[in-house]
């Protein structure tokens, strides 16, 4: 179906298409069968039905992401959600690299707000079992950005199993200088310290652009500061050969390009951590064996947003079944256990 559909889709600008997407997904939709247990686990102090999520950025305020368990995804994280309203950069602002199977994105935190957010998910009702997350940025104009991540975590814990902290946006301009070892580490106590007592887990989503030094600071500052898991990783502002006209424009680059890169962070904050942290993997994924492989390498959880433009809104079903397949093909009675198997 999707097949017949896509091309009507991409004869809009992506920001149009995109928003016709958002909509549809309003309507009554198709539930999926239920993901088979094997791939159940506990992580987070959550059950999570599948390991496969739906990444931040495409539902920003809220509108659809706690009904995408009828998709397959286990989870879905919405946002990201600055304390204040913002427009974000001028439009046109996201492309479609469809020779590549990408999307280069520079959006800038677009969304109506925390305070707007809060009352939409106060009249949504999440099913059991699903787990929402909520991903947290900083206003553009912000004078203190640490102090609109503590907002951000006061305002959205009631409403959130976990929040993401997100400083790897490449599209908020000196974001990404958050990642440095003494700015982050004043962010995370400053972050730890605003999470109300019984308050939801904190992750911490960071760029695939890190140098060595880099990844062994945020390593360890986030076990200091009992993180309690990480997202590794967000786009990437590097550009690797691409065949698409719109390959130029400045933002971040998702989808199939980002996959290596994505992966061998993962591998890197794996060798770090080992097992002390859990890892989620985003970027790049788009098939059950891309999925496993991230499993493998360390991730208990994946993330996926820019595949499903491509391959259409019921993606995470299909990487459930293939991920199903490929455990009973290595003789893996649960997916917990192939988690780091390829580190070890």
């Amino acid at each position: 179906m999707y097949r017949l559909i896509r091309p009507l889709l991409f004869a809009f600008d992506a920001e149009t298409a995109h928003h016709l997407a958002l909509a549809a997904l309003r309507l009554p939709l198709p539930r999926t069968a239920a993901p088979d247990p094997v791939l159940g686990q506990t992580l987070l102090g959550l059950h999570f039905a599948s390991p496969v999520g739906l990444a931040a950025g495409f539902d920003k305020d809220g509108h659809v992401a706690h009904r995408m368990g009828a998709l397959g995804f286990g989870f879905a994280e919405l946002g990201t959600l600055t304390p204040r309203p913002q427009p974000g950069n001028p439009r046109p602002r996201l492309f479609r690299l469809a020779q590549d199977a990408a999307i280069i994105n520079r959006m800038g935190f677009n969304n109506g707000g925390q305070t707007a957010a809060c009352a939409r998910l106060a009249r949504h009702r999440i099913p059991a079992g699903f787990v929402l997350g909520i991903n947290i940025g900083a206003n553009k104009d912000a004078a203190d950005r640490i102090a609109d991540y503590e907002a951000g975590v006061r305002a959205m814990s009631p409403y959130a199993h976990y929040l993401t902290v997100n400083i790897s946006s490449p599209n908020t301009p000196g974001l990404r200088a958050l990642q440095s070892r003494a700015a982050l580490d004043e962010l995370l106590g400053r972050v730890m310290a605003a999470r109300p007592a019984g308050g939801p887990p904190i992750l911490l989503k960071v760029a695939p652009d890190l140098e060595p030094a880099d990844i062994e600071d945020i390593a360890e500052l986030s076990l200091a500061h009992a993180i309690d898991a990480l997202i590794v990783s967000n786009t990437t502002i590097s550009r690797p050969p691409l065949a698409s006209r719109q390959g130029g424009e400045t933002g971040g680059l998702s989808g199939a390009p980002l996959h290596d890169l994505a992966l061998a962070r993962l591998r890197d904050f794996r060798r770090l951590l080992g097992s002390r942290l859990p890892l989620i993997g985003a970027g790049g994924i788009t098939t059950a064996d891309q999925a496993y492989a991230r499993i493998r390498a360390g991730a208990s959880l994946v993330q996926l947003y820019s595949a499903m433009i491509y391959e259409g809104p019921y993606l995470p079903a299909r990487i459930n079944k293939g991920l199903v397949a490929l455990l009973k093909r290595d003789g893996i009675q649960q997916l917990s256990e192939a988690v780091g198997i390829d580190a070890a």
